[in-house]
């Protein structure tokens, strides 16, 4: 069935094709579903890292990163290939706390996956492609806690409300770098 609203369905949930990259990112969350993704493409062997991103909040006890670096190990991602990013409380911090710890290690990657939240996926590739205008981003979503995904986003108002709340954010965020992204 068609509905006047697909195109927000078709802009706001995406996702691309894989291949091999230099690191997984996932940009913060509460949700054990990202580290689980995150550790299945590691185990596949498409990136030697993951870097999980994300300080306080009141969502988990400990800081997301903490929260999804635990989930990881337990999966069987040794320590060592779980870079920590743990001072982000949103996510452009997600991302520019990113590219510092990154550049600091004289890894800033070429190619990247980025492992995010359905309804978040948007907005957070736009967010470090503003910080990381070198990489080539893939993008891997799932689907949350929340159950939120691009066949019953519509369904109920509390996920239309994450829905629209993202797009709004995407208006609001980024109309002031649009000519930053345009070559002159």
């Amino acid at each position: 069935m068609s509905y006047p609203f697909d195109c927000i369905t078709e802009f706001m949930f995406f996702e691309t094709d894989i291949d091999p990259a230099d690191v997984i990112m996932i940009p913060g969350g509460s949700h054990p579903q990202l580290m689980e993704k995150a550790a299945e493409l590691f185990h596949q062997g498409l990136a030697p890292y993951i870097l999980p991103s994300g300080g306080s909040t009141p969502n988990v006890k400990t800081t997301e990163w903490e929260f999804l670096r635990d989930i990881g190990i337990a999966l069987g991602v040794p320590e060592n290939a779980i870079l920590c990013e743990d001072k982000a409380t949103n996510t452009f911090e997600n991302s520019r706390f990113s590219r510092q710890l990154l550049q600091q290690m004289g890894n800033l990657p070429s190619k990247a996956i980025l492992v995010c939240k359905s309804y978040h996926a948007r907005r957070a590739l736009l967010t470090y492609q503003v910080d990381f205008n070198e990489t080539t981003f893939m993008v891997t979503p799932v689907t949350d806690k929340t159950g939120t995904n691009k066949d019953n986003w519509f369904l109920d108002e509390k996920r239309i409300t994450f829905v629209m709340r993202e797009l709004t954010k995407i208006g609001e965020y980024f109309a002031h770098h649009i000519p930053n992204w345009v070559e002159r």
